[in-house]
């Protein structure tokens, strides 16, 4: 029972420091989800070669580092190098399956996620990295080539719903398992399109037929906690899916109402958006047709 004490109040620490860390910059009138980067990308490790994921790419974008590439004081001390003097690192979370006792007796021992944490510094804050060990990022900032990568990944995902554009506005119907959209030119740019439909078809990955999402399955109330929950989901899904395509997620309008909003929502549920973006991430995985295990 101390254990599970222990497990209770550790893992309420870690949603606490990652929400509190978002928090810090919406009070600062910054949206991590809506920020653009100059990086090359979604952030990963300089030594695996793999994307953060989850919550995390929202919390190492955000701390405006040139670099897409992130590593720990370990490695930094494997590839012959460290970091500088008075820098700080920045948290990544991931969860860690453990076996605990069933309280059946008839029942095997039973598996259950635990959220941890580890520290990691971007490249920019390292010294004496062998240039050898640092692969060139790629260019994400041609206009064409974003576009046609948007619309690639749509014409890809997998069973994905209808698209129709027969009014002048955007939402995903679930009883009809379909998207409506404004045409393009109601847009002020074809990026701010794109970032819309994304929008709508992370939504519609919570179709029974695809992840099953109860936030779309159930007849959510407006403004309901699941409800707001799947409007998070979406808009980080919408991020990672821009990111994909090397688009700026766009900066909407009244933006302090928007805030505002968002800071009633984290800092009532410390949880909301540790989980809302664990969601928007295999919704991402989803229409780019990915899969990960299930600690990936």
């Amino acid at each position: 029972m101390k254990n599970n004490k222990s497990w209770s109040e550790g893992q309420t620490k870690i949603y606490e420091m990652v929400t509190n860390s978002i928090i810090a910059q919406l009070e600062k009138g910054e949206i991590p989800w809506k920020k653009p980067w100059t990086c090359g990308g979604l952030p990963k490790n300089l030594v695996t070669q793999k994307q953060y994921r989850g919550i995390n790419p929202l919390l190492l974008l955000s701390t405006g580092y040139s670099s897409p590439y992130w590593l720990t004081f370990r490695q930094a001390k494997q590839l012959k190098g460290g970091i500088r003097k008075g820098e700080k690192g920045c948290p990544v979370v991931f969860w860690k399956w453990i076996e605990v006792e069933n309280n059946k007796k008839t029942e095997e021992k039973k598996q259950i996620p635990l959220l941890r944490y580890y520290t990691v510094f971007n490249l920019d804050q390292t010294e004496n990295i062998e240039s050898s060990k640092i692969k060139p990022t790629e260019n994400a900032s041609l206009e064409n080539a974003s576009i046609e990568d948007a619309q690639t990944i749509i014409e890809n995902m997998p069973n994905r719903p209808p698209i129709n554009h027969n009014e002048a506005r955007a939402y995903y119907r679930p009883s009809t398992d379909s998207i409506n959209m404004p045409k393009k030119v109601r847009f002020s740019s074809i990026e701010e399109y794109y970032c819309a439909l994304f929008h709508e078809l992370t939504h519609s990955t919570g179709h029974e037929s695809r992840l099953n999402r109860k936030e779309i399955t159930d007849q959510v109330e407006y403004n309901s906690q699941d409800y707001s929950k799947e409007e998070l989901t979406a808009e980080i899904g919408a991020t990672y899916l821009c990111a994909s395509s090397g688009i700026h997620p766009q900066i909407i309008e009244n933006s302090a109402a928007y805030i505002n909003g968002w800071l009633k929502k984290l800092r009532g549920d410390k949880k909301f958006i540790v989980i809302a973006a664990g969601k928007a991430q295999k919704a991402a995985d989803y229409i780019l047709g990915i899969s990960f295990p299930k600690d990936g």
